[in-house]
This record gives C-alpha cells, structure tokens and sequence, in this order.
C-alpha cells in the first residue's frame, strides 16, 4: 500500500464488514504494548452488541479500500462518551492520520449529541496523550472507581459544549 497522507483519507463511520479491520487494528497495538485484557477481548468479538447497540458508534480510517485507523465512541452515561479503541496502522503514523480521526471522532460525539468525551491512556501513549491535548483534552485525576482496564494510568476529558444553566429573573 502506498503511503497516504492524511488528506488522501477517507473518515467514515462504522460499516458491516469492518469488524475484522477492527479487531486487527486493535489487538495489533494493545499486543505491542500491553497485554490483551478480558475487556477488550469482550469489546473486540462484538463490537456490535458493546458499541453499536447501546448508542455508541465506531470511526474508520480507510485508505484505497483499506481500514488503517479506527476508533470507538462508547456510550458510558447520558451525553456522555467513551473514546476508546482508538489506532492507526503503524505504517501510517506520523502523517496526520490520528490527528484526523480523532477530530472526525470529536465531531461524531457532538453529532450525537454528546456534551462530554472521557478516555483512559497509558503514559506509554505519549505521541496520543500529546494529541488528545492538542485538540483540548485536559488530565483528570483517577477515577475513585476502578478502571477496567489494568494499564490505564492517564485520564482525560474534553467538555464539547458548556452546560448551560437557566437563570430566573
């Protein structure tokens, strides 16, 4: 496959038939890295009934027919998300490809009416921890709750729209 930039990319939502793309992707970087743990094992084999079925959506990255990115919107409370799941291909990185999805992912939430974006990280992610900055995401403290993921250690938000409160005069 020849190299695309960024601009050559196609950013679209979910179709039937990206579940392989999707499994591929994931379980190539998080096998990198970090060890595949029974969550995402859990999210990987369906992505249809963990994401899609409870309102959330999946963002793809594709290249002349080729899934090289994707990322995942997971419904976690009323107008609020999940970003999870999130890679590119490692061919491709370096070239504007992550930076694209996760804004296609951004304007997805906010399409979806979503008012907050939540994701966990590893410090080892630092080239997306770095991103997620860069488009407004800003450090939490960790949750009182336990992650379920073993690895994540960096918690982020990114607000999408205010809360607006009424005032009465």
């Amino acid at each position: 496959m020849t190299q695309p930039h960024a601009d050559s990319v196609v950013y679209r939502t979910f179709l039937p038939g990206d579940e392989a793309a999707f499994l591929r992707l994931n379980e190539a970087w998080i096998s990198k890295y970090f060890a595949l743990e029974p969550g995402d094992r859990e999210v990987l084999s369906d992505p249809r009934k963990h994401i899609l079925n409870p309102g959330g959506q999946i963002c793809i990255a594709e290249a002349t027919g080729e899934t090289i990115g994707c990322c995942a919107l997971i419904v976690i409370a009323p107008g609020e998300l999940e970003l999870a799941k999130m890679t590119v291909s490692e061919n491709v990185r370096g070239r504007g490809v992550g930076r694209m999805l996760l804004q296609f992912a951004i304007d997805e939430a906010r399409r979806m009416g979503a008012h907050r974006l939540y994701l966990e990280s590893n410090t080892k992610a630092a080239a997306a921890i770095h991103l997620y900055e860069q488009l407004g995401f800003r450090h939490l403290p960790a949750p009182e709750h336990e992650s379920k993921y073993a690895r994540a250690n960096v918690f982020m938000e990114l607000p999408l729209r205010e809360q607006v409160t009424a005032t009465v005069t």
